[in-house]
């Protein structure tokens, strides 16, 4: 279940040292289709990665033959020698599958690690490696998704079978996850017979319903980056509708294990928004919830404080009357109308997974934010990460 399950694609993870650990952390992915296309959604965080620059720039080229991406550094705020090992990683993959660097502007990059780092041994770590990673290419490969991995503590792969087509994602990402997109790098591959804009159309419309919707600890990265890759090999064009629905269910399901494996977490927390007066509404209420601290910190000590859920909702803009919301966790009502319910000893927030459910009765709209508690083990995870 990798991304060469879809027809017309090799992939491929080495280790090259760029991680002191001597994991795979040099993967790459590459389109063999008869119809190639692709569609990229990328950070919203104006401070950008140099892999992020470089392939905006691809992204307007057409269809991306490849996508290369490394773990153990994320080449941002490197400078002119950042960007130029960007393109020197490009060119090196490019002149490997086509014996020339024309075909660099075809090859989308992709970093992630420690922001700041980018010196000569990690050009060279992975720009002389290069023609090792396209010698390892393979059709069935497996290898990929261990390689770009950081601080994540598991391989995160999701697949859709259609009828006669295929999809297949990997992903990595396991802490500062916010929108956009989630801090995280995402290759999803299918295929299917589609063009680049009904790609982007579906696309946006998944990463807009899951990844911009996972907000574990409010940080949004620098070299978020999701890629969806068409070969057309399979000769079969879905109707769109149904392939966006696909596309869809593997970003949530990705999105689920980034939250699933948040650095630290002892909660998995979903908070469910109904009755809003519009989707946009829904949103708000239920980031507000999942980027508060206090909010989290009680979830951590099994405290189901619906107090400082109203006092969290209370500074959005959204319509509705705090004094008429109801609160519930893990599907015991503990606030009605604003006012105690039930005593909060009858609700169990023991269990790893919690829902917590928020109903504004201002209208029909609903929305659900992904988020984690905060940990004692997250605040040292993250003190002690560049150490």
């Amino acid at each position: 279940m990798t991304v060469t399950t879809p027809k017309g694609f090799r992939s491929a993870g080495i280790a090259v040292g760029l991680k002191s650990t001597g994991k795979p952390d040099l993967a790459l992915v590459v389109n063999d289709g008869p119809a190639p296309a692709s569609a990229v959604v990328f950070t919203t965080n104006r401070a950008q990665a140099n892999p992020i620059l470089w392939s905006r720039k691809v992204a307007q080229n057409g269809p991306a033959r490849a996508i290369v991406l490394n773990s153990g550094g994320a080449n941002c705020f490197t400078g002119d020698f950042g960007y130029e090992t960007t393109r020197l990683t490009a060119e090196a993959v490019a002149r490997e599958l086509d014996g020339s660097v024309d075909g660099a502007e075809n090859v989308l990059v992709c970093s992630t690690g420690l922001i700041g780092t980018g010196d000569q041994a990690f050009r060279d770590k992975i720009v002389l490696n290069v023609p090792q990673l396209t010698a390892a290419l393979a059709a069935d490969d497996t290898t990929a998704p261990a390689a770009i991995l950081t601080t994540d503590t598991v391989e995160k792969t999701a697949l859709h079978e259609g009828t006669g087509w295929t999809i297949g994602a990997m992903a990595k990402g396991a802490g500062m996850l916010a929108p956009g997109l989630a801090t995280m790098l995402v290759v999803i591959t299918t295929d299917a017979v589609l063009d680049d804009a009904a790609l982007d159309r579906a696309l946006r419309g998944a990463t807009g319903s899951s990844f911009d919707r996972l907000d574990s600890d409010g940080c949004m990265s620098t070299n978020d980056q999701v890629t969806l890759l068409a070969s057309g090999a399979s000769g079969v064009t879905p109707d769109e509708a149904e392939f966006a629905a696909a596309v869809a269910d593997v970003c949530s399901s990705l999105a689920a294990q980034l939250q699933a494996d948040a650095e630290g977490a002892s909660h998995n927390i979903d908070i469910e928004v109904l009755g809003a007066a519009s989707v946009a509404d829904a949103v708000e209420v239920g980031r507000s919830v999942a980027r508060n601290n206090l909010f989290k910190t009680a979830i951590f000590g099994n405290d189901p404080n619906w107090g400082r859920v109203l006092a969290a909702i209370g500074t959005t803009e959204a319509a509705f009357d705090p004094y008429q919301v109801d609160v519930s966790f893990n599907g015991v009502r503990l606030c009605h109308a604003g006012a105690p319910d039930r005593p909060v000893t009858d609700c169990d927030l023991t269990p790893r997974r919690t829902h917590v459910e928020i109903n504004l009765f201002a209208g029909d709209a609903t929305a659900t934010i992904r988020t984690n508690d905060l940990t004692k083990e997250y605040v040292h995870e993250n003190s002690a990460y560049s150490s």
